[in-house]
């Protein structure tokens, strides 16, 4: 046994001293401002908001948990505080199209104002555009005009009249229509009358109504001239009438508003289309019935009042705005439709704004992954900063080829900063698909996943856990428990050196350690209280993993802690579930028999091998060919395969065990089953780092454990591991009263004679090994192998 390789025990833990922790609880230490661990995204968020230039939008890029978000949040609206609203905006009627409503700009907190006073405008109009209709002077004038019509009228009919009574004649009116009659003797004569006459007689008066029929026309030839020009005369008026009546309620709106762009032309534009349309309002004495006031209201709300569309009134500094369901409405904004008389309607009332309309003037913050759930999303985005603009559309209609007739509002301008947060694939991914993409989000801020663990840093970890516990009403932490919070970050961090920045862990780790603290009713969060809070999140998430330790116990699952066996070893594996990863004992074997299909793994050949584990398997072979094979050809057929393995099967932290295995195998010397096995080699057979080192360690801990700790049992690691080791105490503890032994190698050679219990031998200059070694003795059956084939 290899005693250069064991590790001692203070190697697998890295203990926070008391001495780092200069307090007593965490309730004398000073609260910690700003972002643990983020220096490198701090600066670049502070570039991304200053930097107010087209296409530098920022990408904030890390994993969940590590509290990007309130980050990203936080630094927004510290810098919106002191930045200056943006304008309001406001759909309005467009009176040439109504298809086609315009938007106004209106300085931050007068479009409110500005909605307000339309409104009482409105109120005016309708009390006072009527009035002016029933006021004398405008009945006197409009008096006037009938009585010029009627006196040509009548003057024409007196001409009439003369001539007919020469001809004994008499004009009646009757119905609007003038007609002609016969008299004898001062009085007219009726049909029966008539028809006594003699016939000259009649044929006279008959000659006399035709020609003074002709002559009645002649002198109403003119009557439709007199008849247009006093309509338009009596349209004139009231035009005039409602000028006068409506100028004095808007001009004092023009004058108020006579700075805002847009506002002045629009009143102008309001005002002229009442003119036009004041026969809405006004009651026409030829109608049966007059309009009521509630349809008169109804027809001004319509068409005159204000969508007040986006409204900065309340809003401090620029908008901070996080849509949480970006759909294609929730950010761009719709068109609603109510129902009438079983048809769907529309209008500029029903204009709804959208994330991006309220964001504008400041900054939009989004989720990158919950953005590309959503169709027609992220192209319309694209599209709305490059054109600088939003518009509010049916994405469907381009899709589908079905439209309906609805509106086109005019596109608001778009003036956004949009923080995108996601995680390190999505971003790698938009950047590689979309060539768009870099020239759009140019500010990438990074989120570290941990830092240096000095003194310093565990001293701000300390505050910060202060400002924690303040923020979510917890009790104050003990020095005790507070250096277990540090350990546990180097455990999340996967290094001794470092502490982990993921915040929303040690969150939820806080509230858990309260409540076991308040259910013992201790006034301090205690190490006790860490630690149960730690076994019980196990104990929740632990089912699977005991689930399998079951089958292995029970032989389903075959694994071996003691004995020898050629051709087997025990790898050692980490299953992740969620957020959940355990590690677990695996069976590898190997089979060696001449041949020339070289190395087989089995995985592969039934495609559960994934790339990664493929790549190790091909590695192997190099090695295997640059150790034994240099002057003769490699010519052997082997296998190898994970036994018991039903799912896919990835990473290249097997090829230790693997080669060892396949050399044991080629050699027939038989491996310690005591042993487990995990580490990566390359073709020149150093061994490598691999993730995950804890959870395996301690799978196989556990398996040990339940079978009997025998003292020779343990588990061989990569040397580049050892920094990486934060173990339980439970595993520090049978280490170090020897009951467990934890092994950290270089090279295979080393793991070799580990496993074997043979030296492996080092190469002599002239490329042999020395006699009895396990390089020797898979050089002397490669060379039989290649002999036999040939």
């Amino acid at each position: 046994m290899d005693k250069g390789t064991r590790l001692d025990p203070s190697a697998l833990y890295r203990v926070c001293e008391p001495a780092q922790l200069p307090f007593k609880t965490t309730a004398t230490l000073e609260p910690f401002t700003g972002f643990f661990g983020q220096h490198r995204a701090v600066e670049a968020m502070q570039f991304g908001i200053g930097m107010q230039r087209p296409g530098y939008n920022i990408f904030v890029m890390g994993n969940p948990h590590t509290g990007r978000f309130s980050f990203a949040m936080d630094n927004l609206r510290e810098h919106a505080r002191k930045a200056r609203k943006p304008a309001d905006r406001v759909y309005l009627n467009n009176l040439d199209d109504n298809r086609a409503p315009v938007v106004l700009s209106l300085p931050a907190g007068r479009a409110h104002q500005f909605a307000r006073d339309i409104r009482h405008l409105l109120d005016a109009i309708l009390s006072e555009l009527p009035a002016a209709y029933e006021t004398p002077g405008y009945q006197r004038q409009k008096g006037k005009i009938e009585r010029v019509f009627n006196r040509l009228n009548d003057q024409a009919i007196e001409k009439v009249e003369r001539a007919a009574r020469e001809y004994s004649v008499a004009v009646y009116r009757e119905g609007g229509t003038i007609g002609f009659m016969p008299v004898a003797d001062g009085q007219a004569l009726d049909e029966a009358a008539f028809s006594q006459l003699p016939e000259e007689v009649r044929d006279a008066f008959n000659q006399a109504i035709s020609a003074l029929e002709e002559y009645l026309n002649e002198c109403l030839t003119e009557m439709p001239t007199w008849r247009r020009d006093a309509a338009d005369k009596v349209k004139q008026l009231n035009r005039d009438t409602a000028r006068a009546a409506l100028s004095p309620l808007i001009q004092p709106l023009k004058e108020r508003y006579a700075n805002v762009a847009g506002v002045p032309d629009y009143l102008a534009k309001l005002e002229t289309t009442l003119v036009k349309r004041h026969d809405e309002l006004v009651s026409d004495e030829r109608l049966a019935e007059a309009p009521s006031d509630s349809s008169r209201r109804s027809w001004l709300e319509e068409n005159f009042s204000v969508n007040l569309f986006v409204d900065h009134d309340k809003t401090k500094g620029a908008p901070v705005i996080h849509e949480a369901h970006p759909s294609y409405e929730n950010l761009f904004g719709r068109i609603e439709y109510g129902t009438e008389m079983g048809s769907l309607v529309t209008s500029y009332r029903l204009i709804r704004p959208g994330a991006l309309h309220r964001a504008n003037g400041g900054y939009l913050v989004l989720e990158a992954e919950k953005l590309l759930e959503q169709p027609f999303v992220y192209g319309a985005l694209k599209r709305a900063l490059k054109a600088r603009e939003i518009r509010i559309e049916n994405p469907a209609s381009d899709y589908t080829g079905v439209s309906t007739i609805t509106l086109n509002p005019q596109p608001v301008p778009l003036d956004v900063k949009v923080v995108l947060i996601g995680s390190r694939e999505i971003y790698y991914l938009l950047q590689e698909m979309d060539h768009d993409f870099e020239k759009m989000f140019r500010v990438v801020v990074d989120f570290d996943e941990d830092l240096s663990r000095d003194d310093s840093a565990i001293r701000h970890y300390a505050r910060l856990m202060k400002t924690l516990t303040d923020e979510e009403n917890l009790a104050p932490l003990s020095r005790q428990a507070a250096a277990r919070l540090v350990e546990h970050s180097s455990r999340l961090a996967g290094d001794q050196e470092r502490l982990s920045c993921h915040v929303g862990e040690l969150v939820d780790l806080l509230c858990e350690a309260d409540y076991k603290r308040r259910q013992q009713a201790s006034e301090l969060i205690g190490v006790d209280h860490v630690e149960a809070a730690l076994a019980a999140k196990e104990a929740r998430t632990g089912r699977l993993s005991e689930k399998i330790m079951d089958s292995i116990m029970n032989e389903t699952v075959l694994i071996d802690t003691d004995g020898r066996a050629v051709g087997k070893t025990n790898g050692l594996t980490v299953l992740q579930v969620g957020d959940v990863a355990f590690g677990t004992p695996a069976r590898i074997t190997a089979t060696v028999h001449p041949g020339d299909r070289g190395v087989v793994d089995i995985e592969r050949e039934v495609a559960l091998g994934q790339p990664i584990h493929s790549k190790g398997v091909l590695i192997l072979s190099g090695y295997l060919g640059n150790t034994y094979a240099r002057d003769f050809p490699m010519t052997l057929s082997a296998s190898i395969a994970l036994e018991q393995s039903y799912g896919y099967v990835d990473g290249d932290s097997a090829s230790l065990a693997e080669v060892c295995t396949l050399i044991s195998a080629l050699t027939d010397v038989p491996i310690l089953q005591q042993y487990a096995v995990t580490g990566s080699i390359n073709q020149y057979g150093e061994v490598q780092a691999i993730g995950g080192v804890n959870e395996k360690i301690e799978g196989f801990f556990q398996l040990c454990q339940r079978r009997g700790l025998t003292g020779n049992q343990g588990v061989i690691i990569p040397q580049a591991n050892v920094r990486n080791l934060m173990l339980k105490a439970d595993v520090v503890k049978a280490v170090a009263v020897g009951e467990f032994e934890i092994h950290a190698v270089a090279t295979v050679d080393q793991c070799l004679s580990l496993l074997t219990g043979v030296k492996a031998g080092e190469r002599r200059e002239d490329g042999s090994y020395p006699q009895r070694s396990m390089n020797h003795k898979a050089v002397k059956r490669l060379r039989e192998i290649s002999r036999a084939k040939a």
